[in-house]
Formats: C-alpha cells, structure tokens, sequence
C-alpha cells in the first residue's frame, strides 16, 4: 500500500503577517473582536467621548468625572499653537500648496518638538504631558493648514468645543452642529488604536532605541502617509469618485467598472485586512453614523453610500473581500464636506493617542527592536576574482 506525500506550503510571512512582535498591554485585535484595555471598540464608540477613550489609552484607565474634568482642561488649554508653528505652516501652504497634508503635518510636529519643555524627556510623567500637547495640538495644526490652502486666516481654537468639534472648527471656521461633531467623535473612537500596525510599530522601533516621542510620532506621521496604511481612506474616495465620474450618464454600469477593474488587476482600495478576514468591526460602524449624517444633513451626497454598497456587494460575491474603515471613512467625511486629502492627518489627529500609548509602554520596558533578517543574496565571493 503505497503512501502520497502531502506537501504543506510554507506560510507567507512577509511583512511579519502572523507573528507576534511583543506583549501589549494598550489593544487587542482579534478576528471577532477589537479592544481597547479591556474595552470593546462597539462598546465605545456607543457609550464613549474621544475624550474619555484617550485618557483611557494615555492614562491607562477609565476616567472618573473629575479625572475627565481635569484632563479635558488640559487638553483645550494645550490647543493653540506657537506663533512660529502658525507661520511655517501658512508660508508652506502659500509656498506649496500642493505638499501633502501629511509631510506638511509631520513638519509641524518636527517644529512643535523643539518648543516641547520636555522633549528630550522620556520620564512617564514627561511623556504624559507630551502625549497631551501632541494630541492638543494636532487638530491646530491641521486646521491652520487648511485654513491657509483656502486663502481663510486661521481661528483660535475654540475651548467650549469638543475635541472633535473644536476640529472640525479648525479646519473650516465654522461651528460644526450636533450630528458632524458626534460622526468624528466616533470616527476618532474608531482610529484611535489597533495595536502593532505598520505606523505603531514604527513608532515602537523608534522609541526602542531611546530617541523622544516627538522623533517617533514623526516617524509615524510617515508610516501611515502610505495609501497600504493610512492613506487608504483618500485612495478608496478617490476610487469612488472615478466609479461615479465614469458611470454617470449610463456610459458604463458600476458591474462594468468593476469586471474591468477585475481584468486589469487593479487594487481597489477600502477593501481587505490583514488581521480581518470576516470584515472589520469599525466599517458597520461608521457606515451607519456616516449614512445618518448623510440622510439628516446632505441628502444628495447619500449617493456616495448607494454606490459604495453597490461596489461592496461586487466584492463580496466575486472575491469574497469584506470593506475595512476607510471605505466608509472616505464616503463620510465626504459627504460632510471634508477635503480628501486632510483625511489621513485626521486619522492622525485619532492614532496619536495609541501612539502615544505604545511609545510611552515601549518606554516603560524597553529593549531595542533589533530582528533577523534571511539572507539571500549571492553566496560568498572575493572581490579580487
């Protein structure tokens, strides 16, 4: 009786895809289920502020109303900017308007570090108020820059705002109604954290070798510019657009647009995870608050979810790929009004919390992050032959 021999493939494990890189204390992420210490994502981004989630990343646990009180104080007495932060990035946005977002953000962070009292600090204590200026400080950054792009002279942030209200502010001097302050509020829940992704892990790496937060987060900034990372959610928009651009008028059904992007192996953005194979917990989620917005606030710009559902549905029944956030990140922020691209450096504005979180635990108990790599390259040789 003869015996086949069964050849098992070797798992793929670029990009270290299924290895763990270390213990954490900050999130988990499971098929079923994202966590932050202890804290289930649907949990809250329903009963939670972003306020509350970040003192729950940055301090480590849910606040009581007085440590809420306290730590919202301080957070909007951090807000403003220094003067020459505020003109650096009024003179790149009139010099270059056409730098991105994200490299003019992680200059403004570069900036900030130099005028941060204790950068060169890696005390728990330093790094805490560190974490607090950065997240503080971001959304300023971001809205001056806008502000700038649109000829508009930025306001003063606006401390009887919310975080996520006082960003929306920000960025387009307006003051934002109940239902657009409460959308980012949860779409800020939802990108807050998500353990050892491609930016946090950059961020550990760089703290590992003692360098300050402020290098770090910069070094983040650059991470999750890439549209494999944080940049998906300006990509799948930009998807969208070119699906209605070329479907208006009954040139082509989006089915069409789809096959042909099949065919011509496109990569079609807001769609598959690394960790998700099921579909990500936060899609449904800010789907639903951006859909609310949509139907309550802008009823034409609901389209945008319509097609979207459209182009899910395809990828569901031909590849069995499930949307990740930024497919209905992109459709939201949209719809209320937000320009493509600032939609990354608001991720930023959500992911310094956990940041943050990782580079002060990495701090904490560090040991530099130093792997292997396999070689294989030519086998040795002299240079004299």
């Amino acid at each position: 009786m003869s015996s086949a021999t069964v050849t098992t493939k070797p798992a793929d494990t670029r990009g270290l895809a299924g290895l763990s890189a270390g213990d954490t204390s900050v999130c988990s992420v499971n098929q079923t289920q994202l966590i932050y210490r202890g804290y289930e994502i649907a949990d809250l981004a329903a009963n939670a502020t972003f306020e509350e989630v970040s003192h729950l990343l940055l301090v480590g646990h849910k606040p009581s109303a007085e440590e809420l009180a306290a730590f919202d104080a301080e957070l909007k007495a951090e807000r403003a900017i220094p003067t020459e932060v505020q003109r650096e990035i009024i003179r790149i946005a009139n010099e270059t308007p056409d730098a991105h977002p994200m490299s003019v953000l992680r200059t403004a962070v570069s900036l900030l570090s130099h005028i941060d009292p204790d950068c060169e600090d890696n005390s728990p204590a330093a790094e805490l108020r560190k974490a607090m200026r950065l997240l503080a400080k971001i959304p300023t950054c971001i809205g001056t820059h806008q502000m700038a792009l649109d000829g508009k002279t930025p306001v003063e942030p606006d401390a009887s705002l919310s975080h996520a209200a006082n960003l929306l502010w920000c960025m387009n001097g307006v003051k934002p109604g109940e239902i657009a302050a409460k959308v980012v509020d949860v779409s800020l829940i939802l990108y807050a954290e998500h353990d050892f992704n491609a930016s946090t892990f950059t961020t550990r790496v760089i703290a590992s070798t003692n360098s300050d937060m402020h290098s770090a987060v910069c070094g983040g900034i650059g991470a999750l510019k890439g549209n494999l990372h944080g940049g998906a959610n300006e990509a799948a928009m930009d998807m969208l657009r070119d699906i209605m651009t070329d479907t208006e008028g009954g040139a082509m059904t989006t089915e069409e647009w789809m096959q042909r992007a099949f065919t011509e192996k496109r990569k079609l953005m807001g769609f598959g995870h690394r960790v998700y194979k099921n579909g990500d917990h936060r899609a449904g989620i800010l789907r639903g608050w951006g859909l609310k917005y949509a139907e309550q606030e802008n009823p034409t710009e609901k389209r945008w979810f319509d097609l979207g559902d459209e182009v899910q549905a395809i990828m569901l029944r031909d590849k069995n790929i499930h949307p990740n956030v930024d497919f209905p990140c992109g459709m939201t922020y949209f719809a209320m009004g937000i320009p493509v691209p600032q939609y990354t450096p608001i991720f930023v504005a959500s992911r310094v919390t956990g940041w943050c979180a990782h580079i002060m635990e990495q701090h904490a108990n560090n040991r530099i992050i130093r792997p292997l790599a396999t070689y294989v390259g030519p086998e040795l040789r002299n240079w004299c032959d």
